[in-house]
């Protein structure tokens, strides 16, 4: 399988002892356990009194399957093939199978867990047949005490029937757990993709929402820059008019003049820094800040706003002034798509001296919401404009409830 990529993957996706986790990240180690279990299962043939045959033979065999399981994650058929042809020989040098049986078993595990079932079958039932026929041909009887059989003077039993019948029962349990893996890691994979491409989608989202976000700023700043520019040649013009016959006059319109100019600098260096991976189409918005008519307008549609200082002064300066409404509009535009039927929506905006405050705390949904449209795109660009005035953005839970609250600094502290 393919290792996944992305923040889901099967390590943090899954609840992983410390033991399966250490074998997840460290796959030959698996494999070095795999062929000690073969090597041991060979070897004690040799120990066995009523399977001893050549130790010479046996210990070849262990040497030759033990290298051969080492690749069976990367040449499963292979290896399978390389098991069932040592088995053969085995039988036919020894008269046993000599433990081969469970490196049959670790190979067609490892088939059926990289390779379709229909692969796996077939391999399955190739090396049955020939193991089988091997077995029928060369297998010898071993002692048996408790046999009622005896040939000439010696007791023995004839193990073929249940050599056989042990080789099948290892095949189809191999089968059938490499068969289970390999349906469960498909599924996980499945959904650490599907998982994987909703968060790429989200991200994505928001990458739009940030930029459609800060497009809208960069035409309102458009808008901003422009106003101060008119002034600033209407002072001008007026300085150079009143020069001769008004001095006082003409110094006033002079440091108006700068004042403004600094004014649409500080803009124009925060919208060159917000917009600074791209660009922006700059045409006029025409949208207008009163917050008392926004809020009306959204009584109107029924949403039951309580409204606290949205009569008070917007700020002199254009760029939080824009900021306060845009907040303003996205809190309560939030509400009556999220929260349908609200008792009541608490918005307060209070002016201080070195910032500005907005409130807005709903009572949570009376009504079934549905489909709201949306995923939380309102919130991201909100927070963007915030931060390109430096300011911030504390949004979550409050009782049944949501609550937003947003704090920006007035010009000074910026």
């Amino acid at each position: 399988m393919t290792p996944q990529t992305g923040p889901f993957t099967e390590l943090n996706s899954r609840r992983l002892g410390p033991v399966r986790r250490f074998f997840v990240r460290r796959p030959r180690a698996m494999d070095a356990v795999v062929v000690a279990l073969f090597a041991i299962a060979v070897l004690a043939s040799e120990i066995d009194p009523a399977q001893a045959g050549n130790p010479g033979a046996t210990a070849l065999i262990a040497v030759v399957g033990s290298a051969a399981l080492l690749l069976r994650r990367d040449r499963p058929l292979l290896v399978a093939g390389v098991l069932a042809g040592l088995a053969v020989v085995a039988l036919a040098w020894t008269g046993g199978l000599a433990g081969l049986e469970l490196g049959i078993g670790f190979a067609l595990y490892a088939v059926a867990v990289a390779r379709p079932q229909r692969t796996t079958w077939i391999a399955a039932g190739a090396i049955l047949v020939l193991t089988a026929l091997a077995v029928a041909l060369w297998e010898e009887p071993s002692l048996d005490p408790t046999a009622t059989i005896e040939v000439g003077s010696s007791v023995v039993t004839d193990d073929r029937v249940s050599s056989i019948t042990g080789l099948v029962i290892v095949t189809l349990a191999a089968i059938a757990i490499g068969i289970g893996v390999r349906n469960r890691r498909e599924h996980l994979a499945d959904l650490l993709e599907r998982a994987n491409a909703i968060a790429r989608d989200r991200d994505r989202q928001a990458q739009l929402a940030r930029a459609e976000e800060r497009s809208r700023i960069a035409r309102e700043m458009h808008d901003v820059v422009a106003h101060s520019l008119s002034v600033m040649i209407t002072l001008a013009d007026g300085a150079t008019a009143a020069l001769d016959r008004a001095p006082d006059r003409s110094r006033a319109a002079l440091g108006e003049l700068s004042a403004t100019g600094r004014a649409a600098l500080g803009d124009m260096r925060r919208v060159l820094g917000a917009l600074s991976d791209g660009d922006a189409p700059l045409e006029p918005t025409g949208e207008g800040q009163d917050l008392d008519t926004l809020v009306e307008r959204f009584r109107a549609a029924g949403l039951p706003v309580r409204a606290e200082g949205v009569r008070e002064p917007m700020p002199d300066d254009t760029g939080l002034r824009l900021a306060v409404y845009r907040v303003v509009q996205e809190a309560l535009t939030n509400v009556l798509r999220h929260a349908p039927g609200t008792e009541r929506v608490d918005l307060a905006v209070r002016p201080y001296p070195d910032r500005w405050e907005i409130e807005i705390v709903d009572q949570g949904a009376v009504l079934p919401v549905g489909d709201a449209g949306g995923a939380g795109l309102g919130l991201i660009g909100m927070r963007e404009r915030v931060e390109v005035l430096g300011g911030t953005v504390e949004a979550g839970a409050s009782g049944r409830g949501w609550r937003v609250h947003v704090e920006l600094p007035a010009g000074g502290r910026r």
